[in-house]
């Protein structure tokens, strides 16, 4: 009988190179936030890959930017905590924007990672030919990379291989989460970030940085199968809260009925979800506001 293997993969990569859509392609589930935004990221997500004699836990981490706010260089202490004590480190590029500046310097610093890296290509499906073979040359010029692959997390295509690449990595050792758990994020934080991701797919350009979300009671009916979440969404200027709400609360309703379906969709009974909006001048740079958000 095979011993049973286990371990960490932190992946690292710049901002909007699909770290969010590999890891729930990879586990199968939706457990982190995805948009088209820098940043979107900004906490550790855990995710879980349980297969018969083996569990990969992957670590998703913010994007790698230069920090503006506490916020900012709390994101960055994230992505660089991650790497530590892991089994595999996971680099990220996007093949359509290619191996550039920032991801140079990310790579400058992995180059002394104790783990072992594996970098995958991505955005594969919608880039040419010659700019795959591209990132991957510049991608396979740095001798501390293990093994450079590429695909799409979009479609799936070279998952499979990233997933065999990784497990080689994997030594002998417990199965550190029940089969059936995807993440260890509790229930609010992801009620949470569901609704900031709506916010930031549909709010202007000005906005969506300084919005946070925090869920402030969960309750279930014991009348019916149905679930009151009560949040509020924290922004940093009274403009804001104006676009936030919209015309009539239009666009406050628009955030609340798409967040809804995913809530749903996650908790597996209805929702009723209450949204407020608040001002919190700064809150980017408040330590309280951090920690009250769950950034600590």
């Amino acid at each position: 009988m095979k011993e049973y293997r286990s371990g960490f993969v932190s992946i690292v990569g710049c901002p909007n190179v699909g770290k969010s859509t590999l890891l729930n392609k990879i586990i199968g589930q939706k457990i982190a936030i995805v948009t088209d935004r820098a940043q979107t990221t900004r906490n550790k997500i855990t995710g879980v890959l349980s297969r018969p004699g083996y569990q990969i836990v992957f670590l998703d981490t913010p994007g790698v930017t230069n920090p503006k706010n506490k916020l900012g260089e709390y994101m960055q202490k994230v992505t660089w905590d991650a790497m530590n004590e892991v089994e595999a480190i996971l680099f990220m590029a996007d093949a359509e924007q290619g191996v550039r500046e920032h991801d140079a310097a990310l790579l400058d610093r992995l180059e002394n990672a104790k783990a072992p890296v594996i970098a995958f290509v991505n955005k594969c499906d919608v880039c040419s030919k010659g700019q795959i073979d591209e990132a991957v040359a510049a991608l396979e010029q740095r001798s501390f990379i293990k093994a450079v692959l590429h695909g799409s997390a979009n479609t799936g295509e070279g998952l499979e291989q990233l997933e065999t690449e990784l497990l080689a990595c994997m030594g002998v050792g417990p199965q550190y989460f029940p089969e059936d758990m995807v993440t260890d994020q509790p229930e609010r934080i992801i009620c949470a970030e569901l609704i900031r991701e709506k916010a930031l797919l549909l709010l202007r350009e000005e906005v969506p940085h300084g919005v946070g979300v925090a869920v402030d009671k969960m309750e279930r009916r014991e009348d019916r199968d149905m679930m009151d979440v009560y949040a509020t969404i924290y922004c940093e200027r009274e403009s804001h809260k104006g676009i936030i709400i919209g015309k009539g609360g239009s666009m406050l309703k628009r955030i609340g009925q798409e967040s809804r379906k995913d809530i749903e969709w996650m908790l597996g009974t209805s929702v009723n979800l209450q949204l407020w909006v608040k001002i919190k001048e700064d809150w980017r740079n408040r330590q309280g506001m951090l920690h009250e958000l769950g950034y600590e």
